[in-house]
C-alpha cells in the first residue's frame, strides 16, 4: 500500500508570514518550468554497473524562450563546497545563465554535462563556432546509500526526457522524484521540494520561488517550524547519514543584478539552517539565484543596454520571501518523499508524518502554557 503524504502547509505546518503563490512552488514565478526523470531498477544486492538503481535528473528552465542569447542575471553561493556546482565559476564570472539548470547524483556529472551541451548545439549550432563554447549549469548530490552509483544510469534520454516535461511548465512534482528518487535528508527520505513567495512592493506584485534537493543532516537536527522535532523522533527513529549535500534554486521575476542574486542565495541558507542544518564537514550545501525579468542579450549592436534593477533599499522582504520559501521547500521534500528500499537493502523510511505533527501539537501546547 503506498504511503499518503502531504505538503506541509496542507498539515498546518505554517511556515513565515508572506502570502504564496497560487501554486507554492518555484513554478509561481512566471515562466520557470521544472521536469524529472526518475529511474527505479532492480533490487538486493548491489551489482557495481548494473543495480539496483535508485536516481534521475531534473531539470529547470529559467524561462520558455531563448536561453543562449536572452541570459538571466544569476548569482551563486556555495555556503560548504565538499561537492560539485558544474558551470559556478561562469555564473561567478558573468553573473549570467545561459541554459537550463540539472540536478542529478555525484557520478552523473559528466554524462548529464555531455547530455545537456548536446541538446544546447541542437538549439543553437553557433556554440563553439561562431560563439562562445557553452558550460552546462549543474548541481549534484550523492545518492549511493540506495543507487548504484558505478553504473552511470543517468544518460542523455534521461536528460532530453526531463527537460520536454520542464517545457510543459506544470506545477513541481516533489519528494522521491527526478534528481531526489534515492536522497536523504535529516535520517529521513529526503528529495525534491518547493515553496514560493508573493511580494508586493508599491502596488507592484512580484513573485519568489525555491527548489530543493536534500540529502543532508543528522535525524537529532532536524526542526520543524521552530520546534526539535528532530531529537524526539531521534530516541525512536535513530539512524545515521551519510555526510550529503543540498541543492538551493531560486527564482524571481524581480529584475535584481547579479550581486543581489548572491545576496538572496546566501540568505536561502538561512532557511536551511532554521530546518537545523550545520552545513557538515562532508556537505555540499549551494544555492544559486536567478531574475526572470533582468535578462542580458548576447548579440546586440548597443554598445549601453539599459537594465531594470530592483532598488536596495527594498530587498528586505525579497531575503524574507527567500528565507522563508527555503525552509518551507526542505519541509516539503521532508513530507512528500516516500520511504525507499535500495541496494543491498537499504532502506530510508519517510518522515512519520503523524508523530511528528503529534510532537507538534505538545510542544505548542507547552510554549501556550508558558511552560
Amino acid at each position: 500500500m503506498s504511503e499518503i503524504r502531504q505538503r506541509a502547509r496542507q498539515l498546518g505546518v505554517i511556515v513565515g508570514t508572506l502570502p504564496t503563490g497560487a501554486r507554492n512552488d518555484i513554478t509561481d514565478v512566471g515562466g520557470v518550468g521544472v521536469g524529472h526523470t526518475t529511474i527505479i531498477k532492480g533490487e538486493g544486492k548491489h551489482q557495481p554497473g548494473v543495480g539496483p538503481v535508485r536516481t534521475g535528473v531534473t531539470v529547470i528552465l529559467p524561462h520558455p524562450g531563448d536561453l543562449w542569447n536572452d541570459r538571466p542575471s544569476a548569482g551563486f553561493f556555495a555556503l560548504n563546497g565538499c561537492g560539485e556546482f558544474n558551470g559556478a565559476q561562469w555564473i561567478d564570472e558573468s553573473g549570467t545563465l545561459e541554459g537550463p539548470i540539472a540536478l542529478t547524483n555525484t557520478h552523473s556529472v559528466g554524462d548529464v554535462a555531455r547530455a545537456m551541451t548536446e541538446w544546447m548545439i541542437s538549439k543553437h549550432p553557433s556554440i563553439a563556432r561562431e560563439d562562445d563554447a557553452y558550460l552546462p549549469v549543474i548541481g549534484e548530490c550523492d545518492d549511493s546509500t540506495v543507487n548504484d552509483l558505478h553504473g552511470f544510469h543517468v544518460g542523455k534520454e534521461s536528460v532530453i526526457s526531463a527537460i520536454e516535461e520542464a517545457r510543459k511548465f506544470e506545477r513541481v512534482y516533489e519528494g522521491s522524484v527526478g534528481a531526489g528518487t534515492g536522497m536523504s535528508c535529516y535520517g529521513f527520505k529526503g528529495g525534491i521540494g518547493s515553496a514560493s513567495r508573493k511580494v508586493t512592493i508599491s502596488e507592484k506584485e512580484f513573485h519568489l520561488g525555491v527548489l530543493v534537493n536534500t540529502n543532508h543532516g543528522q535525524s537529532d537536527q532536524l526542526m520543524i517550524d521552530g520546534f526539535p522535532v528532530g531529537r524526539l523522533l531521534a530516541e525512536k527513529h535513530k539512524r545515521h547519514n551519510k555526510e550529503g549535500s543540498i541543492v538551493l534554486i531560486i527564482a524571481t521575476d524581480a529584475p535584481l543584478n547579479q550581486r543581489q542574486l548572491e545576496r538572496l542565495a546566501k540568505r536561502a541558507c538561512l532557511g536551511l539552517a532554521r530546518t537545523g542544518s550545520i552545513a557538515a564537514n562532508g556537505s555540499g550545501d549551494f544555492a544559486l539565484a536567478f531574475s526572470t525579468s533582468r535578462r542580458i542579450p548576447r548579440n546586440t549592436s548597443d554598445v549601453l543596454i539599459q537594465l531594470s534593477e530592483l532598488h536596495i533599499e527594498h530587498l528586505n522582504l525579497f531575503f524574507k520571501a527567500t528565507v522563508e520559501s527555503a525552509e518551507e521547500a526542505i519541509l516539503n521534500s521532508l513530507f512528500m518523499a516516500t520511504t525507499i528500499d535500495g541496494r543491498d537493502g537499504n532502506r530510508v523510511s519517510a518522515l512519520p508524518l503523524e508523530e511528528c505533527l503529534l510532537i507538534i501539537r505538545k510542544l505548542n501546547a507547552t510554549a501556550d502554557r508558558g511552560l
